[in-house]
């Protein structure tokens, strides 16, 4: 399956919502356990590209919207500012098909660009392919955290991952670069 990616706009959200509803009610990535709403799903989208942060779709041949990955503060204290936690849902009909890692590949650009120095990976469910696809970009395991969540009448694990964007910790970010000037909440 191929697909493009492009930047996602507010016309995206109905598809955006329904990809999260249904990760939300099957799967474990997330630990919400109710969908939100597409108007809260466009209060978050809103939020995250209004503080600057990278938000892209992958569409189908047709132009239908089957994926969307956004990068977001990890934590809101200063300090944290050249830190990203990435986030990658995927339709049914997109997962293994190489579509998560595209995804991805574009989101970490897309951070290093912008002056971001670490992204962190927090896998749900300790899901070993989303384990496994970040691997193959270069995240290394930073530890297992058990029995955090409770859904589906089990507990989850969570993953952290975590790799260096750009230069990493070889040199001190240059204040005033894009980082510095998020809003942060």
């Amino acid at each position: 399956m191929t697909a493009t990616l492009r930047d996602a706009v507010a016309a995206d959200l109905r598809s955006i919502t329904e990809i999260y509803r249904e990760s939300v009610l099957n799967g474990v990535a997330t630990y919400e356990e109710t969908p939100p709403s597409e108007a809260e799903m466009a209060l978050r989208f809103s939020t995250i590209t209004g503080n600057g942060y990278p938000y892209v779709v992958a569409l189908d041949e047709r132009g239908a919207v089957i994926g969307y990955a956004y990068a977001s503060a990890f934590r809101n204290r200063t300090a944290y500012r050249f830190l990203v936690e990435d986030s990658i849902y995927l339709s049914p009909e997109a997962r293994g098909k190489g579509i998560g890692k595209a995804l991805l590949s574009e989101l970490v650009g897309r951070c290093t660009a912008l002056g971001f120095r670490q992204m962190i990976a927090v896998i749900g469910g300790a899901h070993p392919s989303s384990i496994a696809l970040h691997r193959a970009l270069g995240f290394e395991l930073q530890g297992l955290m058990k029995a955090t969540g409770f859904k589906h009448g089990r507990w989850l694990d969570t993953a952290f991952m975590q790799r260096p964007l750009g230069e990493g910790t070889a040199t001190k970010p240059t204040e005033g670069v894009y980082p510095d000037t998020l809003h942060r909440s």
